[in-house]
């Protein structure tokens, strides 16, 4: 089956949807629409969407995450963010100071990179909207289970990465998505709150085009580091 072949359904869609929201390049394509959501692809970055006028509204979205309970010392939970740092530690240094962002109401993942000795700041929309710790920068950020509900990727990752100090790291986890056959049937697909779908390669693609480098040592998990002496600007 092709990227261009999913659909399991009309597509919907009465037009175009616009630049694909990950990388803004032009004519992303219809990809699937499954129960009346419409999907499109990225032929650039490789991303998977949703339409965003499909989207949930921000109320709805709310609702359903604050029926989220992630306990911080909870071992399951914990071992699941293992995979992010456990190679995240291995790239710091003991002082390194950091942010996580999109933290959600159990910060399980900043526990334990405090618990390793580094200092994080948390951010989070809905259970930490102070936006004070965005003004600052950071050795390390960090972005568990988060970028997939992003409506306006891009400029989310554009404001990423002008929070990374130059030699630090943006370490990303999200579920790549890997097999167009099975994505009508993906667990990942089937939460409405995720509207956006990366890649392997659609993460690579956003480092190199800020000029960064990027590192993924396990499925799901990318860490992409910027270079001494780069200049970053927001949009």
């Amino acid at each position: 089956m092709t990227a261009g072949s999913a659909a399991k359904e009309p597509f919907a869609a009465a037009a175009p949807c616009g630049a694909c929201p990950v990388c803004r390049a032009a004519l992303p394509q219809p990809f699937a629409s499954i129960g009346g959501r419409d999907y499109w692809r990225c032929t650039v970055c490789a991303a998977r969407f949703l339409d965003p006028r499909q989207r949930l509204a921000r109320e709805a979205e709310r609702a359903l995450y604050l029926r989220h309970a992630n306990d911080p010392d909870d071992a399951g939970y914990r071992r699941f963010l293992s995979k992010l740092a456990v190679p995240l530690l291995a790239r710091l240094s003991t002082d390194a100071r950091g942010l996580d962002y999109g933290c959600g109401p159990g910060p399980a993942l900043a526990a334990m990179l405090r618990e390793a000795g580094h200092e994080v700041a948390l951010y989070d929309p809905v259970f930490q909207p102070d936006r004070a710790p965005l003004r600052a920068t950071y050795d390390f950020v960090t972005c568990t289970e988060t970028a997939e509900h992003f409506h306006r990727p891009a400029a989310e990752f554009d404001l990423l990465m002008t929070l990374v100090r130059p030699g630090g790291w943006l370490a990303v986890m999200t579920c790549f998505q890997t097999d167009d056959a099975r994505f009508a049937r993906w667990h990942y697909r089937r939460d409405p709150t995720h509207v956006v779908f990366y890649r392997e390669t659609t993460l690579r693609y956003l480092a190199a085009a800020r000029g960064w480098s990027c590192h993924v040592p396990i499925k799901d998990v990318a860490l992409m580091q910027r270079p001494v002496g780069h200049a970053a600007t927001r949009e």
